[in-house]
């Protein structure tokens, strides 16, 4: 099983959501039913949950009571079932076109927030420190990760631009991944990432707005280039 074994679960469980068999108050078969049952190992299983969580479609509790596990708390409906259907479409797209795309974005997101009379960027902060966690592991920290830029192009207040970014969440989180596999020190990249990330959101505190998308521009491409996921790069 290659290191996208979490997906395999997540992808199981959106469409489940999608297409019903899954609602509110529903509960998801146990970590050790899902592992069996999809072939992934346990931490995988724990990885899929932490992003279902945090996209607010579930609740896990800890323990072994009847309310522990996880337990549908919302379907998606609407904008968020036109998100997770693109997500899943968006597996098939050429890489080169998933990175160029979210250059596209993640500029004009920290455009817009480095140039607004105010903003908020509490919960990039939040995310921050999560990171700095001590025994995340690669999955965890990249899903992580993903929910940093992701929180920015939510807090930008283009919701056009946000639901773009969360609809590319699936393919953007499937390249780092497979790329971090290629990477000798993955501890020294971690280092790297989270030194970038507050280089990055203090640009945006500071108003800074040339040197935040200089600083995102090369974030995205640093990763791209240092994971070898392609001999050609993308170009600014």
């Amino acid at each position: 099983m290659t290191q996208r074994a979490w997906r395999v679960v997540l992808e199981r469980v959106e469409r489940d959501l999608l297409e019903g068999r899954l609602g509110p108050g529903d509960r998801l078969p146990s970590e050790r039913d899902l592992a069996t049952e999809l072939g992934v190992g346990r931490s995988s299983v724990r990885e899929a949950l932490r992003v279902l969580e945090v996209m607010g479609l579930i609740r896990t509790a800890t323990g072994s009571g009847p309310q522990s596990g996880a337990i549908v708390i919302a379907t998606p409906s609407g904008g968020m079932s036109a998100l997770l259907r693109l997500q899943l479409a968006a597996q098939g797209f050429a890489l080169g076109d998933v990175v160029r795309t979210r250059l596209v974005l993640e500029d004009a997101v920290v455009t817009a927030l480095a140039s607004a009379e105010a903003r908020d960027t509490t919960a990039a902060h939040r995310i921050l420190d999560a990171m700095d966690a001590h025994g995340l592991t690669t999955g965890e920290f990249l899903a992580l990760d993903a929910q940093l830029h992701l929180s920015l192009a939510e807090s930008s207040g283009n919701t056009v631009i946000a639901a773009m970014m969360a609809g590319l969440r699936t393919s953007i989180e499937s390249y780092v991944l497979t790329g971090s596999a290629s990477i000798d020190d993955w501890d020294a990249m971690a280092i790297r990432l989270r030194r970038e990330h507050r280089a990055l959101i203090a640009a945006i505190d500071a108003c800074d707005a040339d040197a935040a998308r200089a600083l995102v521009h090369d974030h995205i491409t640093g990763y791209y280039s240092a994971a070898g996921l392609t001999s050609t790069h993308p170009s600014r």
